[in-house]
């Protein structure tokens, strides 16, 4: 509460999602004794230093003149004295080559410890400074030129924050299948490029003189005006698959273009999309291929993918032909992942954005809303970067490209919008997850994404799903270098809105597979967008529909959100059923939504 204020011959095709994207041609002298810096600088220095890390061994620099600038025994001395002062024991170990003395504090200490022995050396008046010595990792960002372009990466507002992920993955093991319009050859791509397939039966579409072959490699997909629809315009090429590709796993730290999200990943280019489009029977029989199934005609898979990248969609619900390939690859184990459509319109009214056991993926602009052109609805599972071009070229998304208006000229790199760039984001973390936990399933990868995510720095009219991805938080919590909990994870990414001073809303979360009863230490994650979260009461329902409070209403809360993990004694509870997460807005002027929530067992 505030007290303040497709051709003309009428065949129906899929068509590249992208195709109205913007495009745009792309040996020093040591000394004996340390410099003496300010004090007073020196102190917060080094307290601050202090208080974030513990340490095991600290720098110290003596003034000129002081015995123990020079003499390491007067140094070693000098630790003794210093550490018996502090109740420790201190022992110098060398010289380094600006004169300062490296100390060592013996068994690890405490932050507070080793703020105590700095102080001891504060106060001396014969040193120049005390810091700790602190451990220095290898920085993940590339040194891909262009890498600096690529906010969709990296910027706090909607970037993905990937370079945080890369710490713990970078694809190794991984292959990713790009239903595409294939690959055309670029050295920033070329090293992560394993076997595909032309899988375009149809002469007319393929344009390459042939149908179904061994080669994917894209001609180019223009048209002349009139030619794929009446009214149509003219057409350069797109080499949208190309696009695609470099966004998931474009060579990284090789000194050129751009950065890759799994970068270690490969590439199997399936192509399936010509001029004017797709067939759906084409785009079937490449699902399948692509997860390890049969396919009449084509040689077995050597490269079976762990994910499937579809940045494609046409008008019309999600047929059962289509479903049951897709079901039937996310059974074999390949996470399926899908734009969601670039109509501003509801997705469920587009496939295969509306079909179930995917991850379709809404667009974001730099400001981290909705793009304007972006699908929405509840079909939507997750949104990511897709770039707005109308605001700035530089404000779409930057991956690999070729120059050629008709067939392949030179390689390039430009920028491009578009939900079909927005998913190959969520296919890339999903390749960073398979390569962190290769025990995941295609359930939990979609999960786990949905789960970590943040909210949407921006609006989202109509629903973009669970948040913003989160590459960093999602890898480190499939691979328990978060600090969290690594036990079995149930959790619900379906949005619900929470009215303005109103009744309770629920979302639900079914748990099954467990024996016996909930632990004693249940945690509890929430993400809760709320502009005045001290109106928010919020409970957990059990099976039996025994409540627990987990948050009270508060007039002095007025902060934002919530986003934290709670724990809850539910050890008399059974473990299967239905669980809810309840949350009431008990007071006027401010609104909030259920982004997401899970159950760690």
């Amino acid at each position: 509460m505030r007290t303040s204020p497709t051709r003309v011959t009428g065949r129906k095709l899929i068509s590249a999602a992208a195709v109205s994207a913007a495009l745009v041609a792309a040996a020093t002298t040591s000394v004996a004794v340390a410099q003496e810096p300010a004090a007073s600088a020196t102190a917060s220095e080094a307290a601050a230093q202090a208080v974030a890390a513990p340490a095991e061994r600290l720098i110290v620099g003596y003034k000129a003149g002081a015995a123990e600038a020079k003499s390491n025994p007067a140094a070693d001395a000098d630790a003794v004295a210093k550490g018996k002062e502090a109740g420790e024991s201190l022992d110098f170990q060398r010289r380094l080559g600006t004169g300062a003395a490296l100390v060592d504090l013996g068994e690890q200490l405490s932050k507070a410890d080793v703020a105590d022995v700095i102080a001891e050396y504060q106060a001396d008046p014969q040193v120049a400074y005390v810091v700790p010595d602190r451990l220095n990792k290898p920085q993940a960002d590339p040194n891909d030129t262009e890498y600096s372009k690529q906010w969709d990466l990296f910027e706090t507002t909607a970037g993905m924050r990937v370079p945080g992920a890369w710490d713990t993955a970078t694809g190794t093991g991984v292959t990713v299948a790009v239903i595409d319009t294939g690959y055309v050859a670029h050295s920033d791509l070329a090293a992560n490029i394993v076997a595909g397939y032309d899988f375009i039966a149809d002469t007319a579409v393929s344009v390459d003189g042939n149908g179904r072959d061994s080669n994917p490699a894209d001609p180019g997909d223009w048209s002349a005006a009139n030619e794929c629809q009446a009214g149509a315009p003219a057409s350069t090429s797109s080499w949208h698959g190309t696009h695609v590709a470099g966004t998931i796993a474009a060579a990284t730290n090789n000194g050129k273009g751009v950065a890759g999200i799994a970068y270690n990943a490969k590439i199997s280019p399936l192509r399936v999309l010509g001029k004017c489009g797709g067939y759906d029977s084409d785009i079937i029989d490449a699902i399948t291929w692509a997860s390890g199934g049969t396919v009449s005609g084509v040689p077995a898979n050597a490269n079976v993918a762990k994910v499937i990248n579809m940045s494609l969609g046409g008008s019309g619900a999600c047929t059962s032909a289509t479903q049951t390939a897709i079901t039937n690859a996310v059974n074999r184990g390949t996470t399926v992942v899908v734009a969601a459509g670039n109509s501003n319109a509801n997705a469920a009214n587009y496939s295969p954005a509306s079909c179930g056991n995917v991850i379709s993926v809404a667009a974001l602009s730099r400001t981290g809303a909705k793009a304007s052109y972006s699908n929405f609805g509840s079909t939507v599972d997750i949104a990511a970067p897709g770039g707005q071009t109308s605001t700035g070229t530089a404000n779409g998304i930057l991956s690999t490209l070729n120059s050629g208006t008709q067939g392949p000229s030179t390689e390039s790199y430009a920028y491009y919008q578009g939900t079909s760039m927005a998913a190959p984001h969520i296919a890339g973390l999903a390749a960073l997850l398979k390569s962190a936990n290769s025990s995941l399933t295609p359930a939990q990868i979609e999960s786990a994404i949905k789960t970590n995510s943040r909210a949407l720095p921006g609006a989202c009219s109509g629903g973009c799903g669970a948040g913003l991805a989160d590459a960093t938080k999602t890898v480190q919590a499939v691979s328990g270098t978060g600090g969290g909990t690594t036990g079995t994870v149930f959790s619900s990414g379906t949005a619900v809105s929470v009215p303005d001073n109103g009744s309770a809303v629920e979302s639900s979360i079914a748990v099954t597979g467990r024996t016996g009863n909930a632990p004693s230490a249940l945690q509890v994650g929430v993400d809760i967008t709320h502009t005045y979260r001290g109106d928010l009461v919020i409970t957990l329902v059990a099976p039996d529909g025994s409540t627990y409070p987990l948050k009270a209403s508060s007039t002095s809360d007025s902060a934002d959100n919530v986003n934290t993990t709670y724990t809850v004694d539910a050890s008399s509870e059974t473990a299967n059923g239905t669980w809810k997460l309840r949350v009431q807005d008990v007071a006027a002027s401010d609104t909030g939504r259920i982004n997401s929530w899970k159950l760690t067992f």
